[in-house]
């Protein structure tokens, strides 16, 4: 594999995307015992562009320079891919958000890491 200063922010979303998910349902199957549409319900209420561009918005000010920097490259990528539900800059921001987190897993500064995912649903599970 590559060393993670030589993906593109693209490459560190989908990888922080993955990672975010994951955090997110082991969390959600911490809580009550639910059916398993219930879990997905409540998971997509933080798995989703809107819910990650405030999350970002929330821990902007904390951000070292290599994260600002990071956060920076990733929401000025340009992807293929469109928003589907939502507008432009809250889908630059949600995949920030995503890099950041797959930037934080791929270099293994883990304690920072669940910082961040913790703070992504405070109050809210």
């Amino acid at each position: 594999m590559k060393k993670y200063e030589e993906l593109s922010p693209l490459a560190l979303a989908f990888m922080g995307d993955a990672v975010h998910t994951a955090f997110v349902r082991e969390k959600v199957l911490s809580g009550q015992i639910n059916k398993v549409q219930n879990y997905h319900t409540l998971a997509s209420k933080f798995c989703n562009a809107k819910k990650q561009k405030e999350i970002l918005e929330k821990i902007s000010s904390e951000l070292s320079q290599i994260e600002m920097d990071i956060v920076r490259k990733a929401r000025n990528t340009h992807s293929k891919h469109s928003a589907k539900n939502f507008d432009e800059e809250t889908y630059k921001k949600a995949t920030a958000f995503e890099a950041l987190i797959g930037f934080l897993y791929l270099s293994g500064q883990n304690e920072r890491l669940i910082e961040i995912l913790n703070k992504s649903v405070e109050g809210d599970l």
